[in-house]
């Protein structure tokens, strides 16, 4: 097992469901609830538990790359969280082999009240660096991570894209045999995720392992070699990433690719407009959350009225990941949509939204609803139905490797005349 970095064989992971007790803040509260509820017993049913990991078996070899792909409550962070010894199994086996440097989540390990300064030595310490060894690299770590003004500042006074910078540069740094990172291109600007992947590289480059999980598409495949789809705790397939990822967005894994509202996310004053689904569609009309922006798409809000409705109009808010609105759109606003559609029936509805091609810059992007009629009633509204993601890959401009302003990248007619 000398060339195996990582050995994980049938492991599983169950957590309970809601508190192990009720809290009771004073023994007058205790006393109280024995006499109310003398013969209470707690239901340890199976319906009180969830298996985060379900028997997932797979070795790593030393100077992979690898990738882990899923949809939030896959069970990604779970098994990145046993490798990294933050929390046991239940059953099983996974074993690292070689020093470990862990970013789990922005910030891990950072006191609020200590300098960036006291936090570079807190946080190598948690992370298993000598004192001498992060003296040593305490000014690389400085440089890469561009907050040595602020350096000498409490972190507590930090953005959370400056948490992340400090992070990842102790991590990145401590020279580990295996770099496992969870979903740290979520937080930061273009340029520092771009750092972040060259450093991964190097990494990698340098013969350790890398563990990388994300939902970022294009890091995945610029990045990884093999990468591992997850879903439901299990790992449903294992292949070279472009395989993986072609697997992951047509097979219905994309995260957020749809949001379907069960019955009692719906308020009971919303009838009778019932929603169903909200799905986000490419060009192949494929159900994903990565969208190209070379390609067109759609956004489709299938819902049900269970009684006619007079005046209804279906609207999508679209904006920025940082909740800036970049436009609005009802799907009675032409005219003609209005007359035909003045009295909807009793039924099954769909109402899709197509947005043309090269009209989105990179980044990611929120979809909110809303079922209403004008200055009379709203019956529905969800701020933050589903998000999406936009792969630049073809955009205009590309040929220069900078981050590109604003929340759209239109392909603009151009005109170059010599007078």
């Amino acid at each position: 097992m000398t060339d195996i970095a990582i050995h994980v064989d049938n492991l599983s992971k169950k957590y309970k469901l809601g508190a192990m007790y009720e809290r009771q803040d004073t023994l007058r509260d205790l006393l109280v609830s024995m006499v109310r509820n003398p013969f209470q017993k707690r239901n340890s049913s199976d319906n009180q538990t969830i298996w985060a990991l379900r028997d997932i078996s797979f070795d790593i070899e030393r100077g992979s790359v690898v990738g882990i792909v899923g949809r939030n409550g896959a069970g990604k962070s779970t098994l990145l969280k046993i490798l990294s010894r933050v929390t046991d199994p239940t059953g099983g086996v996974g074993e690292i082999h070689g020093r470990v440097g862990s970013l789990l989540e922005v910030g891990t390990g950072f006191h609020p009240e200590l300098t960036g300064r006291e936090n570079i030595f807190l946080n190598g310490a948690i992370l298993g660096m000598k004192r001498t060894e992060i003296e040593k690299k305490f000014d690389e770590i400085v440089e890469f991570s561009e907050v040595a003004k602020f350096i000498d500042t409490p972190v507590k006074r930090y953005s959370s894209g400056m948490y992340l910078r400090l992070a990842f540069a102790v991590a990145a740094h401590l020279e580990p045999d295996i770099l496992v990172v969870d979903e740290v291109l979520a937080v930061g600007d273009a340029e520092f995720q771009r750092k972040c992947l060259g450093k991964m590289s190097d990494v990698a480059e340098q013969g350790r392992t890398v563990l990388f999980v994300s939902h970022n598409m294009s890091a995945i495949l610029r990045l990884t070699e093999e990468t591992l789809v997850m879903e439901k705790g299990r790992i449903v397939k294992r292949a070279p990433s472009a395989q993986a990822v072609d697997y992951y967005l047509s097979s219905g894994f994309a995260e957020t690719g749809e949001r379907v509202w069960e019955k009692d996310e719906v308020p009971e004053n919303a009838a009778p407009f019932v929603p169903k689904a909200l799905r986000i569609k490419n060009e192949q009309e494929l159900v994903t959350n990565s969208i190209r922006s070379t390609e067109r798409m759609q956004i489709e809000f299938e819902y049900e009225l269970t009684a006619p409705v007079t005046g209804l109009r279906i609207g999508f808010y679209l904006m920025s990941a940082r909740g800036e609105f970049i436009f609005t759109s009802f799907d009675t606003d032409e005219p003609r949509l209005y007359q035909d559609h003045s009295v909807r029936e009793a039924g099954v509805y769909s109402s899709r939204c197509i947005i043309p091609a090269d009209t989105f810059n990179e980044g990611r992007f929120v979809v909110g609803v809303n079922a209403s009629t004008f200055r009379i009633r709203r019956y529905f509204q969800d701020e933050y139905a589903i998000t999406f993601n936009v792969d630049p890959a073809g955009a205009p401009g590309m040929q220069w490797p900078e981050q590109r302003l604003g929340p759209i990248r239109p392909r603009l007619e151009w005109i170059i005349e010599k007078r």
